[in-house]
């Protein structure tokens, strides 16, 4: 089953696992053997504590060890759907020192690669890759407009799934808002043993926060012209 239209623009690899640094609230740090858990990120995303700077190219300066650290990220759902494990991203550098939680500054990494790692399959994204990609203006309020869309405003998923081509058919249990970015929103609808998504692109990738309800209307006055229509999508 294809979403309307067939072909709708997504985050790019990079995009996805900046805006996952981003809004996360926790992360594992793996380093010198000892795996600590980082719970609080108030509000700063990952990179509020690690700072990502390029391998040293100074062949002549003095070798000083390093140890090795991984970062291990996971992008959960924030409504209820079936499988809410939307991605995972592991990002390995090296460190001057070991890792101290307690530090009062961020840590300095020398990045060594990102892996993001979702329903898509595998993709390894370079430091000139997540620093040239822009920030979604969604990606820290994302979770909080998916969860009032549900609590308050469920009534409008029937009317989102008329923009679904082809038609979800009669063993579909439910759908849910499973995603949102600049470039559209995404649902996951679910069936009695399967479940698939289908995304919905907006008309135009948003450049601003303000701009998403406009766009989300858009989508609604699109499904109810066409219910009232009785048209076909292409």
């Amino acid at each position: 089953m294809r979403p309307f239209p067939a072909r709708a623009a997504t985050p790019t690899a990079a995009e996805r696992v900046r805006s996952i640094l981003a809004a996360a609230h926790s992360m594992t740090v793996v380093s010198d053997g000892t795996h600590t858990e980082v719970r609080q990120l108030d509000g700063m995303g990952a990179m509020g504590h690690f700072h990502l700077r390029a391998p040293s190219e100074d062949v002549d300066a003095p070798t000083t060890p390093r140890v090795p650290v991984r970062l291990e990220l996971t992008d959960i759902a924030p409504t209820p759907v079936r499988d809410r494990l939307r991605a995972r991203v592991t990002v390995t550098g090296l460190l001057t020192d070991a890792y101290r939680a307690e530090a009062a500054e961020g840590t300095c990494v020398e990045f060594g690669q990102a892996v993001l790692e979702d329903a898509r399959g595998r993709a390894y994204v370079t430091l000139h890759a997540l620093e040239a990609a822009e920030l979604d203006p969604l990606a820290t309020s994302e979770a909080d407009m998916l969860t009032h869309l549900m609590d308050d405003h469920s009534e409008l998923l029937p009317l989102l799934l008329r923009l679904v081509r082809p038609r979800p058919g009669s063993g579909l249990l439910r759908a849910l808002p499973l995603a949102m970015d600049r470039y559209g929103m995404t649902l996951r609808l679910e069936h009695p043993r399967t479940h698939h998504d289908v995304r919905l692109p907006f008309q135009t990738p948003v450049t601003d926060i303000e701009q998403v309800g406009p766009q989300i209307h858009a989508l609604l006055a699109t499904a109810r012209r066409l219910s009232h229509t009785g048209r076909l999508l292409a």
